[in-house]
């Protein structure tokens, strides 16, 4: 037999509205399976037991709710690496670094001129001819331009692909941001629907003389901080959308629903492993490394210096009077001599930077294993705060407020107390998501190399 819900007590009725809102509420956090108001109400309490509560201790164990429609990770990434102006930029060193191949290997140019003399002689002895006159590089000098080039190039590649990280990892942890923040806000609206019809229910009972104004205060003072805590999470909601749309470089798009599963089991990752992968595949680590290369090469270059280039030069004149019109020529070949400048500063900053290029790549090993362990600290905090928000705290949070409602119907405690552990229901919840907030931003920074900010 089925009752009218509105021939039952106040009591009754809100008992039955908080269980209702708490099995909601889980849903919403922890992705569990819910029955609408519309469908037959299970047939036992929203409790779940502590042998069921450690069943759930794998996070692969709890069932996840179907993906909403709208944009996925997939797509913001492509957006970000064709519109963020970061990789542009890279991409352009790129080229320049280039062109600068290019240009440092080409010999250098012949020189065609006029020589005139004796031109004020009365065309007694003017002498009227073109010359011609070629510098020639020793020492495989264009040579060992083009290896301290083809390595600026190599940098400039390597650069570019840890910009195409960052923008990644960036487009991920905004993501993340965005889609938890959409969460927040069905959160947080769903709490000030139960702020709403506590209200509204310790109304009724003062008015029936069976409550006091007491509860009436308290529970205008919980709607009020519902509707505060509503507007926080759209407030950070629209920031965490500029920040996305700054990263995909599309400033003016418009706020949409995300496609996305931020309920996910959290990825596993071993420290020592995230270390040598950074140490041996980091594309900051690659850089370094080509930049010792480089500075290598230079040294070589600056070496090569002191052999002095050959300067050849012919003269043809087509007119010389001093004997008698007929044409003539000359040669000249001229050859510094390295007698004070043999280079040896040039030799010497050289080799000093080949070893401040080999300190700065060991440097940047300690860099990488220091900047690793507090994200690697934030990402096992998170993980381990999650796992225990999955399988011990919201249920049991869901639990205290269901068992708090009932003994509130049969009379055993007052309103207060209620609203006591529905703040805390409430504090638990929103906790559970600022722990997958760090838990997927974390997760980014240590599958994205440790590369970030891509915009500064």
């Amino acid at each position: 037999m089925r009752v009218d819900p509105a021939q039952l007590p106040l009591t009754l009725r809100f008992t039955a509205f908080v269980a209702s809102r708490t099995a909601f509420l889980l849903c919403v956090c922890c992705g569990l399976p819910h029955v609408s108001s519309g469908a037959e109400p299970p047939q036992a309490s929203f409790v779940v037991p502590r042998t069921a509560a450690r069943r759930l201790t794998t996070p692969e164990q709890v069932p996840v709710p179907p993906p909403r429609p709208g944009m996925d990770l997939t797509t913001l990434e492509q957006l970000a690496l064709a519109n963020n102006p970061s990789i542009a930029r890279a991409a352009a060193l790129v080229g320049a670094a280039r062109g600068n191949w290019i240009q440092v290997g080409l010999r250098p140019n012949p020189s065609v001129g006029y020589e005139g003399q004796q031109l004020g002689s009365g065309g007694l002895a003017e002498q009227q001819g073109v010359t011609v006159s070629q510098e020639f590089v020793r020492g495989g000098k264009l040579r060992w331009n083009r290896s301290v080039a083809a390595n600026e190039v190599r940098k400039a590649e390597q650069q570019l692909a840890a910009q195409t990280q960052r923008v990644l990892t960036d487009t991920r942890s905004a993501f993340a941001e965005a889609l938890l923040a959409q969460r927040q806000i069905d959160l947080s609206l769903e709490l000030a629907r139960i702020a709403d019809q506590g209200l509204k229910t310790a109304t009724d009972i003062a008015r029936s003389l069976e409550g006091s104004r007491v509860d009436v205060l308290q529970a205008e003072l919980e709607a009020e901080n519902a509707g505060i805590i509503v507007q926080d999470a759209r407030n950070r909601h629209h920031a965490a959308w500029q920040s996305l749309a700054a990263v995909v470089g599309q400033p003016t798009m418009p706020p949409q629903a995300l496609a996305g599963d931020v309920y996910a089991a959290p990825r596993a990752f071993d420290q020592r492993e995230v270390l040598t992968l950074l140490l041996s595949t980091s594309p900051e680590i690659a850089t370094a490394a080509t930049e010792v290369d480089r500075a290598r090469a230079a040294v070589g270059r600056a070496r090569v210096e002191r052999q002095p280039n050959v300067a050849v030069q012919g003269l043809m004149n087509w007119q010389d009077n001093g004997i008698g019109g007929k044409p003539d020529g000359a040669v000249g070949v001229s050859v510094p001599i390295p007698l004070f400048d043999r280079n040896q500063g040039g030799v010497m900053r050289a080799q000093y930077e080949l070893a401040a290029s080999e300190r700065a790549f060991s440097q940047l090993e300690l860099d990488l294993q220091e900047r690793l362990a507090p994200v690697y600290e934030r990402y096992a905090n998170a993980r381990y705060r999650v796992d225990r928000y999955r399988s011990n705290i919201l249920p049991r949070a869901a639990e205290s407020l269901d068992l708090t409602g009932k003994l509130y119907a049969a009379g055993e405690i007052n309103f207060v107390s209620i609203l006591t552990v529905q703040r805390t229901f409430t504090q638990t919840n929103f906790s559970y998501l600022t722990a997958l907030r760090e838990l997927r931003v974390a997760e980014a920074q240590l599958d994205g190399f440790l590369l970030s900010g891509s915009l500064r």
